[in-house]
């Protein structure tokens, strides 16, 4: 029977990104290579609320042995994740998705469940957790830290705002993909000689906007960090157009971006972490822009073409950068664990790979510097004082 110098547990929690799969396989080698076992999570933190800590219970769905093989090596090539995720909050779970074999122990209409989650962590032997996720995944990975759980953490999202790195797992994909898409949106925009309005991700922070416009993908964009007055980016954006010898222009909107103050959203629900799901606001401003652009364009009305590129910039491979940075990463989290550190947050901070306390991802969101790098009478990016500025810009 073979012996380990310990058991590792990885889980990939929230949105999925391109990237996940080869920080999973980075971890997963390095720590075979090191005498290490290592079980993964399936479907976030949803596996270690539905497991059932039996000896002959089917537990397939919640969690699977991984080591050095075909399915880890083959995944990695591809984007999503193999072990699956999910948005569960096990410190508030609802009554109504309580496990049925657990409804006896949980009746409130909010249930903290974390009592079993370090129950079945020690019936699985785990002794290092390796949870990769935004800040909701990664704010209860720092309460089991809390309770006592060894947690190195390694930071995912496409808008690159968990706090304490200056670079997410998946944030290079988005953009690469973000410009390539708006650049091939172009012919339909020209051939009619309209404005085009592409909505980005972005809840809080407006990098998935910035950078593409910085980059020359857009000739405007709109930002969750400043509100933006819609008759000042309609005159900006027909000055634009009105320039163009195709006769048309582009903005990118932020989905968490405001003209009043208020975030467009889908629907009344939120999840387990209270977040609405956001959406519209690009038809908003297309709409809003399309009835005034004839004041600023000599009465002629204008055409205005609206665009959600959605998951189309999260599905898929992931590009160099997310396929390099989460191998890094991997392997940066499994040094903190060889040496006995926890409570750590994995990232590249002034450009170099390095961690970081957990807290971290307990403080305010990383957002864009408005002051620095966003001209607020332009509507556009900056292009002043790069020098010392982080590579992202974050």
């Amino acid at each position: 029977m073979a012996t380990y110098k310990g058991t590792i547990g990885i889980l990939t929690g929230g949105g999925d990104v391109p990237g996940l799969n080869p920080a999973i396989r980075a971890v997963t080698i390095r720590a075979n290579r090191e005498g290490y076992r290592v079980i993964g999570l399936r479907r976030g933190w949803a596996g270690l609320v539905d497991m059932v800590p039996e000896k002959n219970a089917d537990n397939g769905a919640n969690f699977q042995s991984l080591d050095e093989d075909d399915e880890v090596n083959r995944a990695a090539r591809t984007g999503g994740t193999f072990l699956h995720s999910s948005r569960t909050r096990p410190s508030h779970l609802p009554k109504n998705v309580v496990p049925p074999h657990l409804c006896d122990l949980y009746t409130d209409d909010i249930n903290d469940l974390t009592p079993t989650i370090l129950k079945n962590l020690e019936y699985l032997g785990i002794d290092y957790l390796i949870p990769i996720g935004g800040d909701d995944t990664l704010s209860y990975a720092h309460r089991l830290h809390t309770e006592g759980v060894n947690v190195v953490a390694i930071p995912k999202t496409m808008d690159n705002d968990v706090p304490g790195t200056d670079y997410c797992i998946g944030f290079g994909t988005c953009v690469s993909r973000t410009i390539q898409m708006v650049h091939d949106l172009r012919s339909t925009a020209g051939s009619h000689e309209r404005i085009l309005v592409i909505e980005v991700f972005g809840r809080y922070a407006g990098f998935t906007a910035l950078l593409p416009t910085m980059a020359g993908a857009a000739d405007r964009c709109v930002i969750p960090e400043h509100e933006f007055d819609i008759g000042q980016l309609t005159e900006l954006l027909v000055d634009d157009r009105n320039r163009n010898p195709s006769r048309y222009s582009v903005v990118l909107v932020s989905e968490g971006a405001s003209m009043s103050g208020d975030m467009s959203f889908e629907g009344e629900g939120t999840d387990q972490y209270g977040h609405r799901r956001l959406g519209g606001i690009g038809d908003q401003v297309a709409s809003q822009i399309s009835d005034i652009s004839a004041k600023y364009n000599n009465g002629t009305r204008v055409n205005v073409t609206s665009q959600r590129l959605g998951y189309m910039v999260r599905a898929g491979a992931p590009d160099a950068l997310d396929s390099i940075a989460p191998m890094a990463f991997g392997n940066l989290a499994m040094d903190l664990v060889i040496n006995g550190a926890s409570g750590r947050l994995v990232g590249i901070r002034n450009g170099v790979y390095d961690s970081v306390e957990l807290d971290v991802v307990d403080g305010p969101h990383k957002v864009v510097d408005v002051e620095r790098y966003y001209n607020t009478d332009r509507l556009r990016p900056s292009y002043e004082m790069f020098g010392g500025t982080p590579l992202f810009l974050s």
